[in-house]
C-alpha cells in the first residue's frame, strides 16, 4: 500500500483512509493502486462485510488527482491511458461485493467525486462540497464512464450544470439531489458512520449484493466509447496551459485548441 493511503479493519468493517491532509488528499497513481488492492482484499476476506472510504484531516475526502501526475503528459494518448487507469479503479470499487460507503468531509471534487459516486452509499458533513471544476482549472475532461456515474446519480441536466458552470454543490444541494443519503454536523461523522455500518452488518448479504448488481448492470448497459474525445482534450494546448497555470497559480486564457 502507498504510505499516503492506509487500510485498517475493525471487526467486519474495512476502512480505506486517503492520508495526504496537507494536499487535501489529492490522489497519486500509487494511491489509486492502493485502493484497487483494498477492493481486492475486501472481496477475498470473508470476514469483511462493509468497505468504507474516507479522507484524513477533516478538510477533504479527495481533492481530485495530484496535478503533478500530469506534468509529464505529452499528448492525447497519455490522457486516454490516465482515464483508463481511473476507470479500472472505479470499476473495481463498484464491483466490490459488499456494501461500500463514502464518508465525506470537506472537498469531494474531480476524481474524488468519481470515487464517492462509485460507492453504494454516501454520508457527509454539512461543510462538504462536491464538484468537477476542470472547465475552470485544468481544461481536461471526464471519461464517458465517469460522466455516466454522475448522470446515474444526478441526471443529465444537473450533471451538465455542474460540469459547464464548474461550480461546487453544497452538502445540502447534494443531499437534495439524492447523491448524499445523510448529512451530519462537523464532528458527528464517526457516530453517523458507526450507526450506518451497524445497520448494514445486520442485513442479508445476498439481498444487498443482488440490489448492487441490478443497479450496476443498468448503469453500465450500452456505454459508448470515448477515446476520440479524450485524445482531443488531453492532447490540446489548453490542457497543457491549464496544468502549467495550475502549478504556477496563474490564470489561463483558454483558446479552445
Amino acid at each position: 500500500m502507498s504510505g499516503d493511503l492506509t487500510v485498517g479493519q475493525d471487526g467486519a468493517v474495512l476502512t480505506v483512509t486517503f492520508d495526504r491532509p496537507e494536499q487535501r488528499n489529492a490522489m497519486t497513481f500509487a494511491m489509486y493502486e492502493g485502493l484497487h488492492e483494498a477492493c481486492e482484499r475486501a472481496d477475498a476476506d470473508d470476514s469483511v462485510r462493509v468497505l468504507v472510504l474516507r479522507g484524513a484531516g477533516g478538510r477533504a475526502f479527495v481533492a481530485g488527482t495530484d496535478i503533478a501526475q500530469f506534468l509529464d503528459f505529452s499528448g492525447g494518448d497519455d490522457g486516454i491511458a490516465y482515464e483508463q487507469s481511473i476507470e479500472r479503479v472505479v470499476t473495481r470499487l463498484e464491483d466490490v461485493t459488499v456494501p461500500t460507503v463514502a464518508a465525506v468531509e470537506g472537498a469531494c471534487v474531480g476524481g474524488g467525486l468519481a470515487l464517492a459516486a462509485a460507492c453504494d452509499l454516501r454520508v457527509a458533513t454539512t461543510s462538504s462540497r462536491f464538484g468537477v471544476p476542470v472547465a475552470r482549472t485544468l481544461g481536461n475532461c471526464l471519461s464517458v464512464n465517469s460522466v455516466s456515474l454522475l448522470v446515474h446519480h444526478l441526471g443529465p441536466a444537473r450533471t451538465l450544470d455542474l460540469l459547464l458552470r464548474a461550480r461546487l454543490l453544497s452538502a445540502e444541494e447534494a443531499a437534495a439531489a439524492g447523491f448524499v443519503g445523510q448529512l451530519c454536523a462537523d464532528g458527528e461523522l464517526d457516530a453517523v458512520l458507526t450507526e450506518l455500518t451497524t445497520t448494514l452488518l445486520g442485513h442479508a448479504p445476498l439481498s444487498m449484493w443482488a440490489a448492487k448488481q441490478a443497479v450496476l448492470r443498468l448503469r453500465r448497459a450500452g456505454l459508448p466509447g470515448d477515446e476520440d474525445v479524450l485524445r482531443t482534450v488531453y492532447g490540446s494546448a489548453d490542457f497543457r496551459a491549464g496544468v502549467a497555470g495550475f502549478v504556477a497559480r496563474e490564470r489561463v486564457s483558454w483558446t479552445g485548441r
